[in-house]
Order: C-alpha cells, then sequence, then structure tokens
C-alpha cells in the first residue's frame, strides 16, 4: 500500500474528506459513489462501478451484453461505438 502522506481528522458525523487531488487522480467526481471495504485494519475506499455497466453509456441494464472480459456494453452504447468505428473508417 502507498501512503499519500495526507491525514485527515473524523468529524462529529463521522465524516472526512477526500482531498481534490485524490478525487481527481481517481476521477472520482462529485455525487459519485464510492465503495468501503474492509481488510484486517484498514479501510478502502474505491469508486463505486456498477457489475454490467456500459462502457459508452454507464447504463446498467439486463439487456447489457459482455463483449470481452469485463466490457459491457448496453444495445445504445453498442450503436454508438459502431457508429464510432464507421466514421473513423470513412
Amino acid at each position: 500500500m502507498k501512503s499519500t502522506g495526507i491525514v485527515r481528522k473524523v468529524d462529529e458525523l463521522g465524516r472526512i474528506v477526500m482531498p481534490i487531488e485524490l478525487r481527481r487522480s481517481l476521477e472520482i467526481a462529485e455525487a459519485d459513489a464510492v465503495e468501503i471495504f474492509i481488510e484486517e485494519d484498514k479501510i478502502i475506499l474505491k469508486k463505486y462501478e456498477p457489475y454490467r455497466a456500459c462502457l459508452i453509456t454507464g447504463e446498467v441494464k439486463k439487456e447489457n451484453e459482455e463483449y470481452a472480459p469485463g466490457i459491457f456494453l448496453s444495445p445504445e452504447g453498442a450503436e454508438i461505438l459502431l457508429q464510432q468505428i464507421q466514421s473513423q473508417s470513412s
């Protein structure tokens, strides 16, 4: 595990502030969900990526298909990707 050298205090409601530098480097925007894990005596925060989320649209639908390991596309996302590929080859 890599130390960032950043220390934050927990407030009276149990909250901590995640520094903007970390949010930028991990591409965590305001209102993004963060998943919380516990490993022994560690708390691990990870940007939440819903399972089967479309790589293009971000939508989570039962119609999403896995086109390669871990790469899911919704029907709309597949159409957008196909249009982009076709426009690049023209």
